[in-house]
């Protein structure tokens, strides 16, 4: 570790050892693990773990969470939301991930003020003030702390000292709620949030881990990391993508050569001349 590195993770635990108790936001990602793993070190069994279970989210991610804290030895407590009964966030405008962020955290508040936390932090790292993230104007409502994010620490840096860390998270794919994957102003639903995830797994169990199925209509737009682009191309496992996708009812089954692109369902949005984008 580097000492401009090890100066932002000291930055990190002297921000954590000034507090009395926190709950963080946890979904068991790179950023959420790493931040859990910090806080449990210093703050020991005054720190928690508090998961969403929501539809917008797959059962593997929250199993995968829950396995994580219990690695951490850690108390996890699973909240379940309610978005698909908000009609803003059904509704699929730009703010829909407000939305989604502030019932999450509204929640969390309410259960950390009953069980007397004095904190909540979120993963957020220094790399999203970049983003186009209407969730975290919720994180800043709700009073939310992102500590990573204070500390200076991309995602990169992040990612190398989980690893000296021995976090298994070190190299996990980037994940975000199944609802990135609908072009806006097409309503969400239940349905099609397990439609998208159905063909998501597809890949999945092929041994891609980098995947992104966004859906249009009757097409399917298959992103992947151009270096796993060839694979899919072989004749057995394609005609197995083709047959499994047109079976969840697609018609059309694309590859974007361009690859795998974070956000790129915002490509549409053209606000004030800048760039938006989801984490994703």
């Amino acid at each position: 570790m580097n000492k401009l590195l090890e100066k932002k993770v000291s930055k990190l635990k002297n921000y954590l050892g000034s507090i009395d108790s926190a709950i963080v936001a946890f979904s068991g990602g790179v950023d959420s693990t790493f931040l859990l793993k910090i806080a449990s070190d210093i703050l020991k069994d005054k720190v928690i773990a508090v998961t969403a279970k929501s539809p917008t989210f797959t059962q593997d991610e929250l199993k995968d969470s829950g396995n994580m804290a219990q690695r951490l030895k850690v108390k996890q407590v699973i909240i379940e939301t309610g978005q698909l009964s908000n009609k803003l966030f059904t509704a699929n405008d730009k703010e829909r991930c407000y939305y989604c962020k502030n019932e999450l955290m509204e929640l969390i508040s309410k259960y950390a003020k009953k069980n007397n936390f004095s904190h909540i932090l979120d993963g957020s790292n220094y790399e999203d003030i970049n983003d186009w993230r209407p969730g975290i104007r919720a994180v800043k409502k709700w009073g939310v702390v992102s500590p990573l994010k204070e500390a200076g620490l991309t995602k990169e840096e992040i990612r190398t000292v989980s690893k000296e860390l021995g976090l298994s998270t070190w190299d996990k794919p980037a994940a975000a709620c199944l609802a990135s994957r609908i072009p806006y102003g097409t309503e969400i639903t239940e349905d099609l949030l397990k439609k998208i995830n159905s063909a998501e797994s597809v890949f999945k169990k092929l041994g891609l881990k980098q995947v992104r199925v966004r859906h249009h209509g009757d097409i399917a737009r298959i992103e992947l990391p151009t270096h796993d682009m060839q694979k899919i191309l072989n004749g057995k496992i394609k005609n197995t993508i083709i047959k499994s996708l047109k079976k969840l009812g697609y018609i059309y089954i694309t590859l974007d050569i361009e690859g795998y692109t974070t956000g790129s369902m915002n490509k549409t949005l053209e606000l004030n001349s800048d760039k938006y984008r989801l984490a994703d």
